[in-house]
């Protein structure tokens, strides 16, 4: 079964952190995606630009809207995802507790809609 993990947090928090921080989060990224790698489970992830650099469009009423910045006003914003391909929500769980992004935010978790390839 395939689930996103959608990882938010709170832009604010990251302003002034350090080129050093920087490299440390860097690492355990990459530490995380080598683990996801090695278990076979890897399928896809990004990390996203600040939500501000955002743009919504919508069709509603038959009319293009657009909008620059982030969709919603909220403390937490999208900050980027992974897509696993794993046997069912409990080990999804397990793969999302061991992203180093549940230490300082939230991590959706959300099983596909469509059926694995």
């Amino acid at each position: 079964m395939r689930y996103t993990f959608f990882l938010y947090n709170n832009e604010a928090d990251f302003a002034d952190i350090t080129a050093g921080q920087m490299e440390e989060s860097k690492a355990s990224f990459g530490a995380y995606i080598g683990a996801l790698k090695e278990a076979g489970v890897f399928v896809d992830t990004d990390w996203l630009q600040p939500s501000h650099t955002g743009t919504t469009i919508t069709l509603k009423s038959g009319e293009r809207r657009i909008q620059d910045g982030a969709y919603a006003d909220t403390k937490e914003q999208l900050g980027g995802y992974f897509v696993v391909e794993v046997p069912d929500l409990d080990v999804a769980l397990d793969w999302a507790a061991k992203c180093p992004a549940a230490q300082y935010g939230v991590i959706e978790v959300r099983p596909s809609a469509f059926p694995s390839e």
